[in-house]
């Protein structure tokens, strides 16, 4: 498995070993192949609500937006997961945890849903909020 990340000029903490990390966790928790490839980009507020209003006709930005990826075969990419920095700098000081938890909160989010978990009903939000903190169980359990 492979994960590609990309900053679009945005400045973060957030070590890249961590992200991959995370989201090799999480492709292995969703049952991608060992070739499956991820796209991770780390991008601004104004970006994301650019995304937003373009591809989901919602205003304004959101924490973290999904892609999947091609279908057909020998694709190899399962998606795309973009994450707001300046979301999870914002919602990790109101968790009051570190932001480079809630980017690899994030990060998880959205390879579930890329995985086909959704979030829509009560049920299916607990059994995807379990799921998220058994992976982000077995990233931090070292205390990072």
């Amino acid at each position: 498995m492979q994960v590609h990340l990309a900053t679009h000029g945005t400045r973060h903490s957030v070590p890249s070993v961590l992200l991959k990390r995370t989201a090799l966790e999480a492709m292995r928790a969703i049952g991608c192949s060992r070739d499956a490839e991820l796209d991770v980009a780390l991008v601004s507020d104004a970006t994301i609500a650019r995304l937003n209003r373009r591809f989901l006709h919602h205003v304004g930005p959101t924490d973290v937006l999904t892609f999947p990826g091609r279908t057909g075969p020998g694709d190899l990419t399962i998606g795309e997961v973009v994450i707001s920095m300046d979301r999870a700098r914002t919602q990790a000081r109101e968790a009051k945890w570190l932001v480079r938890r809630e980017v690899a909160l994030l990060l998880v989010h959205g390879v579930l849903h890329l995985g086909g978990f959704d979030d829509h009903t009560p049920r299916a939000a607990l059994r995807m909020r379990a799921l998220e903190r058994t992976i982000l169980g077995r990233i931090f359990r070292s205390g990072r």
